[in-house]
């Protein structure tokens, strides 16, 4: 009878030991924690700060504030409570990513009926502030998140157009100088879906960020970043455009060697022109000068004085002079005056 009354005691107190011992909890640093009592999680009476949705999306997914356990402890629960934790630490999954099914890359096709692989990450981490719809609103968040994810990028994909493109055609940027007209010109010669895509991928990856702000109000989760990295078509696909690319690259070299040499031939001849014009005017200036001369002599001193200014101006080329000739008219040789 002892023993059975030891042993009884013996049980009780290792159950309570056991109790005890699951009923003390810690929180690492990159954790947070909710307790819940019989389903129900502990909930504060404060609302959340309102998150990005808009239209009817504020209504459905109007989710209350629960009390968040922070990082540290001891902590102390009743056995009929549970503690969910979740890591808020920064997270990177891949694209391609899919509890359901392998696969090494996502199939997305394009506005010219193009499939093409995409591959890259995400990084998102678990929101403090919105611990209720992680844990309590879907079954698996990062699954949602995921296809959320896919589905706004895919639709992005289908609907892209390079905006460059977009402003070339209407005409915004053909205004501009020689080099800004001869680059619009090889743009719009592409026209590839696939070559815009890779262009783009910046403005792709800021896309998505923006459109994936909801994800914290709809599933807890909030987006850090999104890294899309690779956008590969099908090998013959690729091919055909290594050979447009390759064509767009030499007549874009075409255009500016004909264009580096039109400008030479055009600058040489302005300076042709330049140095022609300045030899007529020092031929002319002297011709000009002497006869304002003249015509200044003449006017204020009279034909006597041009005369005797002419006079004056033969004595140096006399004496330069080996034989001088004189020719007289039919008149003087008939007795006229010299």
């Amino acid at each position: 009878m002892l023993f059975f009354f030891g042993l009884l005691a013996g049980i009780v107190v290792f159950v309570i030991f056991r109790v005890l011992m699951g009923c003390v909890y810690t929180i690492r640093p990159d954790q947070r924690a909710a307790v819940s009592s019989f389903g129900a999680v502990q909930r504060l009476q404060d609302k959340s700060a309102p998150a990005p949705l808009s239209g009817d999306e504020q209504d459905r997914y109007d989710y209350p504030q629960v009390r968040v356990v922070g990082p540290g402890g001891p902590y102390f629960k009743w056995p009929w409570q549970k503690v969910h934790k979740v890591s808020v630490a920064t997270q990177a999954v891949d694209l391609s990513w899919d509890p359901t099914k392998s696969q090494s890359t996502i199939e997305a096709v394009t506005k010219d009926n193009l499939t093409t692989g995409v591959n890259g990450q995400i990084r998102y981490r678990v929101s403090e502030s919105n611990l209720y719809p992680y844990l309590f609103g879907v079954a698996s968040p990062l699954e949602h998140v995921m296809g959320y994810f896919v589905s706004v990028l895919r639709e992005r994909i289908a609907n892209f157009v390079d905006p460059k493109g977009q402003s070339l055609l209407a005409g915004d940027d053909l205004e501009g100088d020689g080099d800004e007209e001869s680059s619009s010109a090889v743009e719009l010669s592409e026209g590839v879906s696939i070559n815009d895509l890779r262009k783009n991928l910046p403005l792709i990856n800021q896309y998505m960020e923006e459109q994936c702000r909801s994800t914290m109000g709809r599933y807890g989760i909030e987006l850090d970043a999104a890294l899309i990295t690779e956008i590969d078509p099908p090998r013959e696909v690729d091919h055909a455009l290594s050979a447009i690319n390759s064509t767009r690259n030499q007549v874009a070299a075409d255009i500016s060697t004909a264009r580096a040499d039109s400008e030479q031939q055009i600058t040489m001849s302005a300076r042709a022109v330049e140095i022609a014009t300045n030899n007529a005017q020092a031929e002319v200036a002297p011709l000009r000068e002497l006869a304002k001369t003249l015509t200044t002599i003449k006017s204020e001193g009279g034909s006597v004085c041009l005369a005797s200014y002419l006079r004056n101006l033969r004595m140096p080329l006399y004496k330069r002079t080996g034989r001088i000739v004189e020719v007289s008219s039919e008149n003087e040789n008939k007795g006229g005056s010299v």
